[in-house]
């Protein structure tokens, strides 16, 4: 309905007399400065047709790239909210049920019992407490990672994350940049333009920071590839095979090789991540459930001591 309501509204500016690119720039939330750009640089170029099917082939690439990294975390984000109840459900109605037997038994319970046993009276009288602490939490994360500040610090933090987790963050950034640019560029964008456009794009803060250099150092007359082989989230390769584009007259081709190497990159480290998470899972869930029962148990075995 949104979508339809816009599409109205872009008709009756274009019928208005308004071009096609402007009045979609009246709706950042349908068309974001990519689709504005390529749209213009198509009306002007007079391959609007053209322009606008690498818009829908960029789309579709961008969609594919998010497909592949929320499918790979759908595995872990199951298995680590299962551990997470089994561990509540233990601590909350096998806990107390030991607890009450220890009491019988008297005398001074084991450290790992009496962790269990804080937690049990954490989950059963406190229960409210933590999930409101949790959501404020989570909604503290959200509106930090959103800020002018926090923004940058996340996406930093995101590219040193271990397990593979940064590799990838790395990877679809720069096959995200390539991708764009590439389009910008082959759509007849002016490129100090599509620069800025494809760092605004980026998604990661790191490619903003590279694109502030680029764009100063081709106002100065110099390359593309020079301050990408500076930039750190940009892998060597890259500045390589721009340096040879620009050189060649083919940054376009080149930018579409980086970004088809760096999308089948991202699906092996994708596939690389899942095979390395299954174990580290079933290690940490069977770490959790085994720190209860073993927790439960140890006053059992002092008490079977005194017996013998």
């Amino acid at each position: 309905k949104f979508l339809k309501e816009t599409i109205v509204a872009v008709r009756k500016d274009v019928e208005a007399g308004l071009p096609l690119s402007d009045s979609m720039a009246r709706h950042p939330k349908v068309f974001n400065p990519l689709f504005v750009a390529m749209t213009q640089a198509g009306e002007i170029g007079g391959v609007l047709e053209g322009a606008l099917v690498r818009v829908a082939d960029q789309l579709e690439k961008d969609a594919s790239l998010r497909r592949q990294v929320k499918s790979a975390m759908v595995y872990p984000a199951l298995v680590v909210t299962f551990s997470i109840l089994v561990m509540m459900a233990l601590v909350a109605f096998l806990v107390p049920v030991f607890e009450k037997v220890f009491q019988e038994f008297g005398g001074e319970l084991p450290a790992l019992t009496q962790v269990s046993v804080f937690l049990s009276h954490m989950v059963t009288g406190y229960w409210w407490a933590m999930f409101g602490g949790t959501g404020l939490l989570f909604f503290l994360f959200v509106k930090w990672k959103k800020s002018t500040w926090g923004r940058p610090q996340w996406d930093h933090f995101r590219l040193r994350l271990p397990v593979k987790i940064g590799t990838i963050v790395q990877q679809v950034s720069v096959a995200r940049w390539s991708r764009t640019l590439a389009s910008l560029t082959a759509a007849g964008v002016p490129l100090l333009q599509a620069l800025e456009i494809t760092g605004r794009t980026g998604g990661n803060v790191a490619v903003e920071e590279a694109m502030d250099d680029v764009i100063a150092s081709v106002k100065r007359g110099g390359t593309i590839a020079a301050p990408l082989a500076k930039a750190p989230i940009f892998p060597i390769m890259v500045s390589h095979m721009v340096g040879v584009g620009e050189e060649t007259g083919a940054l376009d081709s080149m930018l579409d090789k980086v970004a088809e190497f760096y999308e089948d990159q991202v699906e092996a480290s994708v596939k690389a991540l899942t095979s390395i998470l299954e174990p580290v899972m079933i290690v940490v869930i069977g770490s959790m459930v085994g720190f209860i029962v073993i927790s439960m148990y140890l006053p059992l075995f002092e008490v079977y001591n005194h017996i013998e």
